[in-house]
């Protein structure tokens, strides 16, 4: 009688997996992105072939570009936080609600913290003010942010997570954390930054609240 149960219980887990993979995985990994946007290419794809995870998500943001820019610059650990869940990624620390001139400074080859210590983070590999950022490790995983302005003042602002799974327990831990939690960290800090670019005005560093940063490819 063991076994049938045990037997069940796998099955029903199975089905359950199954269920979820095909109704909810695919909104989960394109929430708030139109088919358009989905679809099309953005910079850093190139930098992880065949991805095991690729998730496109947005939302409209009622400011321009160059004033959302400065609250993605200034993340981190340690730093603006990850405007999420505080408790979970910043150490219970409230994520900023102001642009801090001090962690305006972002340049390519920087590591955006996420560990208590500071010390390891994600690196950013590209910078294109205000249109585009791109963080990450080539071949590995990528975050990527692209900014677009519209026509009535707006931003549609989406952001792409792409990664290749490695078989190695290191590799196997964060691709089943992408799975579990990033859609909702990513969703609570899309609606973090959308709130906080619309309630600023004009940014420090200068009328547009330009970073001073230099591009990379």
């Amino acid at each position: 009688m063991a076994w049938r149960a045990r037997t069940v219980i796998g099955l029903l887990g199975a089905a359950g997996v199954a269920a979820w993979a095909r109704a909810w995985r695919p909104r989960h990994l394109t929430w708030g992105a139109t088919p358009d946007e989905v679809a099309r290419a953005l910079p850093g794809d190139d930098l992880v072939r065949s991805p095991t995870f690729n998730a496109t998500r947005a939302i409209s943001v009622g400011a321009a570009p160059e004033r959302i820019w400065p609250w993605l610059v200034q993340v981190g650990v340690r730093r603006a936080g990850w405007y999420s869940y505080d408790l979970l990624d910043n150490l219970g620390r409230p994520s900023a609600r102001q642009i801090r001139p001090e962690w305006q400074a972002l340049e390519p080859g920087d590591t955006l913290p996420m560990s208590p210590d500071g010390k390891h983070g994600i690196n950013v590999y590209s910078m294109d003010y205000p249109r585009s950022m791109v963080w990450g490790t080539p071949g590995d995983t990528t975050w990527v942010w692209q900014l677009d302005p519209q026509p009535d003042g707006t931003t549609r602002l989406l952001t792409r997570i792409r990664s290749r799974i490695r078989w190695s327990p290191a590799s196997i831990a964060f691709s089943a954390l992408l799975e579990v939690a990033d859609f909702w960290m990513i969703r609570k800090m899309l609606a973090g930054l959308r709130e906080r670019a619309e309630q600023s005005g004009t940014s420090p560093g200068g009328e547009d609240g330009r970073t001073p940063a230099r591009s990379a490819s």
